[in-house]
């Protein structure tokens, strides 16, 4: 099993398409971030969750599902990757691969030294787009795929029954 841990902010931050967003609306940005994270999740079969600092704002953490991706507020004086460690002791194993995405260098040699494996916003970022053109192209393709009726029928036929089935 793979799972993806994403430094939030960090990812936010260092991602320009991202950053006029943040600057004018931060929780349009921490969506987008969850919505993309969401389709990564989908096409790749991993367990994704994302970690925000809440390490400024007081309370407690907050965990919660949002497009199927687990989402984590950590708690007052908790940063992120406080959290990313602690997340990382806690379901390494054998059969669990763990990834993180973060720019945070010093971050990226401690998740490593867990047994880790770290991946760049940047790297992040290029691998999303590829798989945002993989499913554009796949759901391009099949809808140029026309399903074939298995009793053969003439052209006229076959466009009359797709005005009826589109409700024209």
């Amino acid at each position: 099993m793979d799972i993806l841990l994403v430094d939030g902010y960090n990812v936010i931050g260092a991602w320009k398409e991202m950053q006029e967003l943040r600057t004018n609306d931060f929780a349009a940005a921490r969506s987008q971030l969850i919505d993309r994270m969401a389709e990564y999740q989908a096409y790749t079969g991993w367990k994704v969750v994302i970690i925000f600092d809440a390490h400024l704002v007081p309370g407690k953490e907050t965990i919660l599902k949002q497009s199927r991706v687990e989402v984590i507020y950590t708690k007052e004086n908790e940063t992120a990757d406080e959290r990313i460690e602690r997340v990382i002791k806690k379901l390494k194993n054998v059969k669990t691969q763990i990834h993180v995405a973060t720019s945070d260098e010093t971050e990226q040699w401690t998740v490593f030294s867990q047994g880790a494996l770290r991946k760049s916003s940047r790297e992040l970022l290029i691998e999303l787009k590829n798989i945002e053109k993989q499913i554009s192209l796949e759901v391009k393709h099949s809808r140029q795929k026309k399903t074939k009726s298995k009793i053969p029928l003439k052209k006229e036929i076959e466009e009359l029954f797709e005005k009826w089935r589109r409700g024209l």
